[in-house]
């Protein structure tokens, strides 16, 4: 066969898998078709209510990455992924046979709080993102059971089918762990989704309303330009203002519930302070956007509120 048709035909069954010009290719288009899968619903429903009854405490916060500021669970895989591949470029070397065991042991006692850290996030996730993220559990603990084979068989000696188990792991781990990118970063999960309001909101006062027209003690939805605020007012006039879009996965907290000077966003329950967005708990890791406000005429007027510290808050003040 002529090499020119041989490369043509190789070029066109790469350009079928891959996205083009003509649009997505077979890869992509399978991993957006399990968004809309929904055969395994009943199965993520149990999951996620057993995740959600797990007596986590406190710990769920902390799961959350909420003293982080974001979800920590991109964090602790990094040690599982990490040990797994180092072990196997020992496996490429003579005499390194020790070694590459006891990295996959470290990988394997990594990957459960790991994958618990995962487990919370994801329970936390609408459905579209829950069905991605199933058949990302899914490759990473097929990537697990491999890694547990490995260990198994290097230990007995059986050096050639321990190494063959553990590529075969690391191939599971690139497939789990590319399904992560894609729930990270096509679909945004565990992303700041309140972070783009810093950049829509204009320097200055802006006129929201009469605050005559806000019921007192219940939140409601108004707007600053093309940003979406919720606005509680107090007996005596004190008004909060707050970005209406959850930062967690854009819930509208103008329908959540006000409890202890805080708001709870009606989706996936994470709390904001109103006095200055502070995300009191989770699963939100990253604090509400809030407003200075003041009361001119009759009329309330809000400034965008930024971190103590930060050059826009100098030259607000």
């Amino acid at each position: 066969m002529d090499k020119s048709i041989r490369r043509y035909r190789m070029t066109a069954a790469v350009g079928r898998l891959l996205p083009s010009a003509e649009g997505p290719g077979r890869v992509l288009r399978r991993v957006d078709a399990l968004e809309r899968w929904d055969g395994a619903d009943g199965l993520i429903k149990a999951v996620r209510a057993a995740v959600r009854a797990a007596p986590l405490g406190a710990g769920r916060d902390v799961l959350h990455g909420r003293w982080l500021g974001h979800p920590v669970h991109p964090l602790m895989v990094q040690v599982p992924i990490g040990t797994w591949l180092s072990a196997a470029v020992l496996d490429m070397l003579p005499g390194r046979r020790r070694g590459a065991r006891a990295l996959i042991a470290v990988g394997l006692a990594a990957a459960g709080p790991s994958a618990l850290a995962g487990w919370t996030d994801w329970a936390e996730l609408p459905r579209e993102q829950q069905r991605v993220g199933l058949v990302h559990a899914a490759g990473n603990i097929t990537a697990v059971a491999l890694y547990a084979s490995s260990y198994a068989a290097r230990r007995r000696g059986q050096v050639w089918r321990g190494k063959a188990l553990g590529l075969a792991g690391l191939s599971a781990v690139a497939v789990g762990g590319a399904l992560g990118g894609h729930l990270a970063y096509r679909q945004a999960s565990g992303a700041n989704h309140a972070e783009q309001v810093a950049h829509m909101v204009g320097a200055g006062w802006h006129v929201v309303g009469d605050v005559a027209d806000l019921p007192v003690g219940r939140p409601v939805r108004r707007r600053v330009g093309e940003v979406a605020v919720m606005v509680v007012r107090e007996p005596g006039d004190a008004v909060h203002v707050l970005a209406d879009r959850c930062s967690h996965m854009a819930g509208p907290l103008s329908e959540g519930e006000l409890l202890d000077g805080c708001v709870r966003c009606p989706w996936h329950g994470s709390v904001f302070r109103l006095a200055d967005g502070w995300n009191v708990r989770g699963p939100a890791t990253a604090p509400q956007p809030s407003f200075d406000t003041r009361i001119t005429e009759g009329r309330l007027e809000v400034r965008l509120r930024h971190l103590p510290g930060t050059a826009e808050s100098r030259d607000a003040a």
